[in-house]
């Protein structure tokens, strides 16, 4: 009988998740009330409920909303003690989804006036992972991301310190926010620091905009994996060129759904591109905003796209070969996957 293994108990990486919103709703909620921040109504409306907000970023008014209702959250984490209690909880949630290793994604300078600035917000966050990881168990290390939304200059201050930083848990570089603004190219430089200093390359393309912005990342960027990708689905050419170079894509599809890129489950071309031989390492994104975690997202590729429990384990596989993970972790991974597949079904 197919379809009768648990998820959650599939080993697998993570590789596509936010800092702010990794965070538990109610974490949010007792921080605000903590500091005294006035959280949007929608906010505390989807926090209490459990339903996500109302969120279509295919516009611009709706991808504002979407940033105003995540720059709110961000700003309940004022101190050393809720880096660091994020970070556990973030933790906690992936090993409960079956994470065997997380990249969580941060740009350290939207914490670092409250934290004593760039650099201390950054080792606070690194001391935080490295603490973590260890108590816990799950193998964690940081990507540092730059905003498109902001001078190249700042990506490529960010750039050179996240490659200072590459041997305390810093594994790559990435590029977020509205890809709609700010060409690939303008952070050329940003990236070339980066991968001159042994990161990878994980550049956000192909989610609010088309398949040009996946090859802008590869062309401009020399992107080792794509934050999201799902827009190459688009051109039978570019999937090729994915799957020659085992290009990895970061899919969210909750997140996808949650933001109007796509209008249901079944739209996101999971098949398309498992089937063209594009590695995918499935993401929650944001599930503080779109309210699922890990699990859930291979519970929609089962669910909604008819994947077998041998695809699912495949699927895992790629999220780890996609990986910053040493080798003796992969391997572990990797093994603990094929006996997930075979073990007997109660």
């Amino acid at each position: 009988m197919e379809h009768v293994r648990d998820v959650t108990e599939l080993p697998k990486a993570h590789l596509h998740l936010h800092f702010t919103g990794s965070m538990r709703p109610e974490t949010v909620l007792e921080l605000a009330d903590k500091y005294g921040v006035r959280l949007p109504e929608a906010l505390t409306e989807a926090l209490t409920s459990g339903e996500p907000p109302r969120l279509r970023a295919t516009d611009e008014r709706g991808w504002f909303r979407f940033q105003r209702l995540y720059d709110a959250a961000r700003s309940c984490l004022r101190e050393p003690e809720d880096i660091r209690r994020l970070v556990r909880e973030a933790a906690e949630e992936d090993l409960r989804d079956g994470s065997g290793w997380l990249e969580i994604q941060v740009d350290p300078t939207s914490y670092a006036p409250r934290l004593g600035g760039l650099i201390p917000a950054l080792e606070i966050i690194l001391d935080a992972v490295e603490t973590t990881s260890r108590e816990t168990g799950l193998g964690m290390r940081v990507l540092v991301a730059a905003n498109r939304m902001k001078h190249p200059l700042d990506a490529r201050t960010l750039a050179r310190l996240a490659v200072r930083y590459a041997d305390r848990g810093v594994v790559g570089f990435g590029l977020s926010n509205d890809e709609r603004r700010g060409m690939a190219r303008d952070f050329d430089r940003a990236f070339h620091i980066a991968r001159e200093g042994g990161l990878l390359a994980a550049p956000h393309g192909g989610e609010l905009t088309g398949p040009a912005s996946v090859r802008d990342c590869l062309d401009d960027l020399h992107a080792t994996r794509i934050g999201h990708g799902v827009r190459a689905a688009e051109d039978p050419r570019l999937l090729k060129r994915l799957a020659d170079r085992e290009i990895t894509c970061e899919v969210c599809p909750a997140s996808n759904v949650a933001l109007g890129v796509y209008e249901k489950p079944e739209d996101v071309p999971l098949r398309t591109l498992f089937e063209a031989g594009v590695p995918m390492a499935l993401g929650a994104d944001d599930p503080l905003l779109f309210g699922s975690r890990l699990a859930a997202q291979y519970d929609i590729a089962r669910v909604h796209h008819g994947f077998t429990d041998a695809e699912l384990a495949e699927l895992a596989r790629q999220s780890v070969r996609g990986s910053a993970a040493p080798e003796d972790v992969k391997a572990k991974l990797l093994a603990d996957i094929d006996a997930w597949l075979v073990a007997p079904v109660s």
